[in-house]
């Protein structure tokens, strides 16, 4: 069984392929992206910096344990919450004071993403974010915090899937901020009626007003004969 040749190539074939390509490229529309006065069209998960929603950080320092750059400072101190009902026991819970990402030595894994259980962190498409100095690449919660408002709304979910988690931490905060403002406005109105009705003075006692003949005491009468040998 004879062996097959290889297709036979004529001399200057890669040649004529090559200049065939640059003719072509050469008769299209150059497209330049004409940034910074355009902005690029990013793709929907891009992955820029990580952003912080502070309000689900619990402090459990799991997202800087799990970073393999160790690139996350985290600090917090303890404090006291008082029962909420009469013989209720105190809790303590983490207060969170610092939380960084130095992105000069960020590699863009996403980890501490994946492994929030909370949904404190988020990818965020900005990128705009050069420094002239490596030392200001280390953002605080601050500039974490103002990234969070552009990250992408989450895609659409069938209308009888559940609610995204990221929206529904949003409106419990929300909502416990407005029930909050609103015991504080009863809670002065309350103090406001209260002084009001305080402050008024009372309306004097009326006089006593002679018994009716109804009443069961009969008045007295001059009339009346008086005792023995008196006129």
């Amino acid at each position: 069984m004879s062996e097959s040749l290889p297709p036979r190539r004529f001399p200057g074939s890669g040649l004529a392929k090559g200049l065939a390509v640059t003719l072509r490229t050469m008769t299209r529309r150059t497209v330049t992206a004409q940034y910074p006065d355009v902005q690029p069209e990013l793709p929907p998960r891009t992955r820029g910096v990580i952003a912080l929603f502070e309000e689900n950080c619990t402090v459990c320092m799991l997202c800087a344990r799990e970073c393999p750059d160790w690139c996350i400072y985290i600090d917090s101190h303890k404090e006291t919450v008082p029962a909420a009902a009469p013989g209720g026991r105190e809790r303590s819970r983490n207060v969170l004071d610092r939380f960084a990402i130095d992105f000069s030595l960020c590699m863009y894994c996403g980890i501490c993403i994946e492994v929030c259980p909370f949904d404190a962190l988020f990818w965020s498409p900005e990128f705009e974010y050069a420094e002239t100095d490596i030392l200001e690449l280390t953002h605080e919660r601050d500039k974490l915090r103002e990234w969070m408002w552009t990250v992408p709304a989450p895609p659409a979910l069938d209308p009888a899937a559940e609610e995204p988690k990221e929206l529904a931490a949003a409106r419990k905060t929300a909502d416990k901020y407005a029930a909050e403002a609103e015991a504080e406005a009863q809670a002065a109105a309350t103090a406001t009626a209260t002084a009001a009705s305080q402050a008024t003075p009372e309306a004097p006692s009326a006089t006593p007003e002679a018994p009716s003949a109804g009443s069961g005491k009969a008045a007295p009468d001059d009339t009346a004969p008086g005792p023995e040998g008196t006129p």
